[in-house]
C-alpha cells in the first residue's frame, strides 16, 4: 500500500475492524458491507468484492469515488457499490454506511400491517422513522442506489424488502453501535409480539430518553467494549489505533 495519511490509516482500521466485528456479531455474513467517507468528501473506503469479511484488513480496502470507481487499485468493488456512492453523494451528514442482511430483522418486510418501530431507549435514534424500500433487487447500478437514497431520505437507517437493512452513521464507531442497537430493537419487537400487543416508545418516552442519552459518550463505551472484546478473541491486532 502506497503511504497514507494518518487520518486515513485510521479510517481503514476502524473500517476493518467495524466489519470484523459485525462479522462476528452475525450482523454482517458472507455477504454486505461498511464504508467510510475520506476528508475530501468525494471518495470513500469500501471491502473489495473478491474479500471475505472475515478476513478484512485495512490494506485491503479500496478508495472509491462517488461514481462507484476504485481509484486506488484494480480490485473490484462490491456489486451494490451505488448503495454507498448514493447515499454518500445525497446526504452531507452520513460519513459512514453499514449494509448488511439480518434475516429476523428482514422479516418485518415481509408481513402486512406490521411496522418495525423503537421499542427500547437507544432505538430513539430512528423515533423520525424507518422506511421500507420496496425494490428487492440488488442495488448494482446507479439508479437503483438513488431509490434507495430517497427512499432512506433523512432518517438513520432503512429496510429493503425481502433484502437487508441499510445504517447510516456519524462515524464508523456510531455506525457499529446503530447496527448492534437496530438489530437489538427488531429482536425485542419480534419476541414481544409473540407475548401479545407490541407497545411501541411514545413521544413523551423518546423525549425522555433523549434527554438522558449522551450520544457521543455512549458510543466510545460500547465502541470500547466491542474492540476490546474483539481484541480477546484474537479478531484485531492490539497496534490499530482504533
Amino acid at each position: 500500500m502506497s503511504e497514507i495519511s494518518t487520518v486515513e490509516l485510521r479510517l481503514r482500521e476502524q473500517v476493518a475492524a467495524c466489519t470484523l466485528m459485525l462479522n462476528d456479531l452475525e450482523l454482517l455474513g458472507y455477504s454486505g458491507h461498511v464504508s467510510v467517507r475520506l476528508p475530501e468528501g468525494d471518495r470513500f473506503l469500501i471491502q473489495p468484492f473478491e474479500l471475505s469479511r472475515s478476513e478484512v484488513r485495512p490494506e485491503d480496502l479500496l478508495v472509491c469515488d462517488l461514481d462507484g470507481r476504485a481509484t486506488s487499485n484494480t480490485a473490484r468493488p462490491p456489486s451494490e457499490i451505488f448503495l454507498h456512492t448514493e447515499i454518500l453523494r445525497q446526504r452531507p451528514d452520513v460519513n459512514a454506511v453499514a449494509h448488511f442482511h439480518h434475516d429476523r430483522t428482514t422479516a418485518f418486510t415481509l408481513v402486512e400491517d406490521v411496522k418495525l418501530q423503537p421499542i427500547k431507549n437507544h432505538a430513539i435514534r430512528w423515533a423520525s422513522g424507518i422506511p421500507v424500500h420496496d425494490d428487492p433487487s440488488h442495488v448494482n447500478t446507479p439508479a437503483r442506489g438513488q431509490a434507495l437514497a430517497a427512499a432512506l431520505g433523512p432518517h438513520h437507517a432503512a429496510l429493503i424488502r425481502a433484502h437487508g437493512q441499510v445504517v447510516v452513521a456519524e462515524d464508523i464507531p456510531a455506525l457499529l453501535i446503530d447496527c448492534v442497537h437496530f438489530v437489538e430493537n427488531a429482536l425485542a419487537m419480534y419476541d414481544a409480539a409473540l407475548l401479545g400487543r407490541v407497545r411501541p416508545l411514545t413521544s413523551a418516552e423518546i423525549t425522555l430518553f433523549e434527554a438522558d442519552l449522551h450520544r457521543a459518550r455512549h458510543v466510545k463505551k460500547l465502541w470500547k467494549y466491542y474492540v476490546g472484546r474483539a481484541r480477546t478473541k484474537g479478531l484485531i491486532p492490539t497496534e490499530w489505533e482504533i
